[in-house]
């Protein structure tokens, strides 16, 4: 018996939203998108009922970027069961561990429902997770009532975020649901740590969190104007003007490498028709790598927390990381061992006391990037064989080239795009990590690749109405 066909009694108790039985016009797509990201953001604005306060360190902190999540609130899970699940029965797929047809309807039908089942479970699973490990309080002050009323807000949220993204990936809106959120989450976060109104006591006085306001409150308040620029330029521990312009710089770099790629011509082998291109874009594999390098680095940083707590002295659990809290701060930094060599440098003062960090820290973005990327063709469908196999079957061949000679032009360029490009998006979020971009180089490159991504959409669509009015008005 196939793994899939153990998921075929449940099916019909998964909850499901039904494929549009007609097409959606693009300003529904638009309304059914601004509907999910307006649900979206109330959930993260809702606390959750029964926490009580605590003052520890967040364990979640590095992990928040890539799972738009926001902690004690509705939406603590984020889109984490979701990408858990995804990414899992990808790689059980592609290594073969499972057979999966995708040419069968019945099968892509099933590797849904089980993708659903298992993301169903994963938030059953973290929910309790959180709650047992004292995230809310420790759990004989919460009592078994409020613990279950937490588990259950969390369950349904999961649920909640699980349609929605069922609810746009099947034509309702544009995009994913896992897209429009972690873009949200870090696009909220940069116009927050540049505008925030909020006041910080520091021992300069009292100053503003956001970056532009308090460029100007500095330059209003403040006589000596050329130490106030300096001072809303330069200043530490808050987003300062340096680390918004670095941000603005990493969003157009990102942008103009977007354009970078090698279009094959490719034809119909059987009838004659308009020439067309495949192209093979220098991020091959989009923000995938960051995101899976992401993920490796945000688990070692929250087992290695919870380590550190309960077992501080073992040598072994210093190697994964020592840990401390800095004053007036929310979250724990790592201060030596594996954990802080594969964190970034927190300014250029870092980089100038630490070479060896920076420069360690270097070398591991770049070639686990570039390994990512790799192993993320093999996996996911999109290697030179893939890619041959899905032009035989819409009968299209590279001009010049049949059988077998297909698959070696394309072998001279994905393995080497995917490698590379994995290896220049490392490169852009060490860049973007090393000149304190607000948001961290990860979450800027995520941000920038997908909106361009729906930027591309938004073309797409807007040619594809254009083409059906000219049709119509042809017909008419």
């Amino acid at each position: 018996m196939r793994f899939l066909e153990l998921v075929r009694p449940v099916m019909g108790f998964l909850p499901e939203i039904q494929t549009p039985d007609r097409k959606i016009s693009f300003r529904e797509k638009l309304l059914w998108t601004a509907f999910t990201l307006l649900i979206f953001l109330v959930c993260c604005q809702i606390p959750l009922y029964g926490i009580r306060p605590t003052d520890s360190a967040d364990p979640f902190y590095w992990l928040r970027v890539i799972i738009a999540s926001n902690r004690g609130s509705l939406m603590e899970l984020g889109i984490s069961p979701i990408v858990t699940s995804g990414l899992v029965m990808q790689l059980l797929a592609g290594s073969k561990l499972i057979t999966v047809d995708q040419s069968k309807k019945e099968d892509r039908i099933l590797f849904q429902g089980a993708q659903k089942l298992f993301g169903l479970i994963i938030t059953v699973g973290e929910a309790l997770a959180y709650v047992l490990s004292g995230m809310y309080g420790d759990v004989s002050t919460l009592g078994a009532g409020n613990a279950t009323i937490i588990i259950i807000q969390l369950f349904i949220t999961g649920v909640i975020v699980i349609m929605l993204d069922e609810m746009l990936q099947k034509g309702y809106g544009l995009g994913s649901g896992i897209s429009l959120f972690i873009a949200t989450n870090i696009c909220e976060s940069i116009v927050w740590k540049s505008l925030s109104p909020t006041t910080i006591v520091t021992s300069r006085g009292t100053e503003y969190e956001g970056a532009i306001t308090a460029l100007f409150h500095l330059l209003i308040t403040r006589e000596d104007k050329i130490r106030a620029l300096r001072e809303a330029f330069y200043r530490q521990n808050l987003p300062n003007m340096t680390n918004l312009l670095s941000t603005v710089l990493v969003f157009v770099v990102v942008i103009y490498f977007q354009g970078f790629r090698v279009d094959l011509p490719v034809k119909y082998e059987q009838y004659r028709g308009q020439p067309t291109t495949y192209p093979i874009k220098l991020f091959y594999t989009s923000n995938i790598p960051i995101i899976l390098q992401t993920a490796l680095v945000s688990n070692l940083y929250f087992f290695s927390q919870l380590l550190y707590k309960r077992f501080s002295s073992v040598f072994v659990v210093q190697l994964l990381g020592v840990w401390a809290q800095p004053e007036g701060s929310s979250r724990s930094i790592p201060v030596w061992g594996l954990a802080y060599y594969v964190s970034p440098p927190r300014d250029l003062t870092d980089i100038l006391v630490d070479p060896f960090h920076a420069v360690f820290y270097f070398v591991f973005i770049l070639s686990s990037c570039a390994l990512f990327s790799k192993t993320w063709i093999e996996v996911s469908g999109s290697s030179p064989r893939d890619v041959a196999k899905q032009l035989a079957d819409q009968k299209l061949t590279i001009k010049g080239h049949r059988g077998q000679s297909t698959i070696r032009v394309l072998y001279r360029y994905i393995p080497i795009a995917a490698a590379f490009g994995g290896m220049c998006i490392g490169a852009l979020t060490v860049f973007a990590d090393f000149f304190g971009a607000i948001g961290s180089g990860t979450g800027i490159l995520l941000a920038v690749t997908i909106i361009f991504q729906y930027f591309e959409m938004y073309v797409k669509e807007q040619q594809q109405e254009g083409g059906n009015i000219m049709t119509m008005l042809n017909t008419s």
